[in-house]
């Protein structure tokens, strides 16, 4: 079988072309496992400031290039952000752990707490839950706080006392109290200077006149029945400072507000999200305060809502130290090394190079041998015995010199005597070749 022997620059371009195929597949991989991961996260309020936040969220996630982006569906409200989520349409939500089927949720962090107000207009005869006898409660929100409404109403009997609650949007708040449409609101917000404002806005307030803050004595039995909330003790002062309301502490019910993610996401995943989300919260808290209620969810094991693996691996230091996380790469790469080696080894022998400058004397006298079989003068091969004495003359100046790397006197000797069997034999070849011409 006959081999064809590739000519040396065709070999190079042909390794060139190997060399840049495997050093772009290469980069490839590497740019597409740290690509950023885009998960969806669906937000709602009736205010449209959650979504606000969350957007600002996803643009510092870009700014410092996190390894994970948001993608922000603004749902119109908690509810429907929780609908959505439960339906399996986003990987992320922004919900109210009272609100929504959160059976698949696992909490990232707490976002916020939601307190639970209760606010009679200025004047009003209202001061307590009982005092609620007969009266129309404006629910702010309206289906979100539904299970608030729920609670309460078992818990101190309001259908027996004839109390209805009716549903309010934002816009019509004002209007029904103004009307007297209704007796008293029912509002679920976060104690932020911005929605303390919004609830003190529903009211037309003066020094003298000053809404009223009704307690719900009863919270912690609500709470050890229904496990999204817990009693909840506003300060004195929250809603007004002077004269201040309330004029002491205010026992009421309070659920927090949650990122969560579905159980399905992996946890190196939500690891990287949970930290990305409290190294932007420290750069947000200037322009979004409401970022300073960002906290870590509980991490009992009963807790109401269960925390994710990979959120949990931040709050308890249980992330991968640098051994876990790089020690394949520190015992793989003495692999990768010697495998690397071996193929420029391979290449380089596929190229054909060889280093002329390292041949020794026997190289070179084996060399003149297939020389001699192709002499057709007498005077070439009179040339050929001066240079194979001048080989034997410097190896034995190198021996006597006391050179390791001179080849021993024997080994000479036996190159030396094939090389003149070969020069006899050649001339007398072509000693020969007239007397065969001519016979011819």
């Amino acid at each position: 079988m006959m081999s064809i022997k590739l000519p040396l620059w065709l070999r190079f371009f042909l390794l060139a072309g190997v060399v840049a195929f495997a050093a772009g597949a290469a980069l490839l991989g590497y740019r597409y496992y740290n690509r950023p991961v885009t998960l969806t996260v669906a937000v709602g309020s009736i205010d449209g400031e959650a979504a606000k936040a969350m957007s600002a969220m996803a643009g510092e996630f870009v700014s410092t290039n996190a390894p994970v982006r948001l993608t922000v569906i603004e749902s119109g409200t908690a509810l429907e952000a929780a609908n959505a989520f439960s339906a399996g349409k986003v990987d992320l939500a922004v919900v109210r752990g009272d609100v929504g089927d959160l059976s698949q949720a696992q909490a990232v962090v707490v976002v916020s707490h939601m307190v639970v107000l209760i606010i009679a207009p200025p004047g009003s005869s209202i001061g307590s839950m009982g005092n609620l006898k007969g009266r129309t409660v404006g629910v702010v929100g309206g289906a979100v706080n539904t299970k608030i409404v729920d609670a309460l109403t078992k818990e101190y009997d309001l259908t027996s006392a004839k109390v209805v609650f009716k549903n309010l949007a934002l816009t019509e708040v004002r209007q029904a109290v103004q009307s007297k449409q209704v007796g008293a609101l029912l509002v679920t917000i976060p104690l932020t200077q911005k929605y303390l404002s919004l609830a003190r806005g529903f009211f037309q307030l003066d020094n003298k006149k000053v809404p009223i803050l009704i307690p719900i004595e009863s919270a912690a039995a609500i709470a050890e029945a229904q496990r999204a909330f817990e009693s909840f003790d506003v300060p004195k002062g929250t809603l007004r400072g002077s004269p201040p309301i309330p004029e002491d502490d205010l026992t009421t019910l309070r659920t927090s507000l949650y990122l969560v993610a579905q159980k399905k996401l992996g946890t190196d995943l939500v690891t990287s999200l949970t930290q990305a989300i409290m190294s932007a919260r420290r750069n947000l808290l200037r322009e979004q305060p409401i970022f300073a209620q960002i906290t870590a969810p509980s991490t009992d094991q009963d807790a109401y809502l269960p925390l994710h693996p990979g959120a949990a691996a931040v709050y308890n230091s249980t992330t991968q130290s640098f051994m876990d996380e790089y020690g394949n790469w520190i015992y793989l790469t003495p692999m990768v090394l010697g495998g690397a080696a071996t193929l420029l080894a391979a290449a380089w022998k596929f190229l054909g190079v060889r280093n002329r400058a390292t041949e020794g004397p026997l190289d070179s006298l084996y060399a003149l041998a297939r020389r001699i079989r192709k002499v057709e003068a007498e005077a070439e091969l009179s040339d050929i015995e001066e240079e194979i004495d001048r080989i034997l003359k410097a190896e034995r100046a190198k021996s006597a010199a006391g050179d390791e790397s001179a080849v021993d006197d024997a080994t000479l000797n036996v190159a030396a005597h094939r090389l003149e069997s070969l020069i006899h034999d050649r001339r007398t070849l072509i000693a020969r070749r007239p007397t065969v011409a001519s016979a011819a």
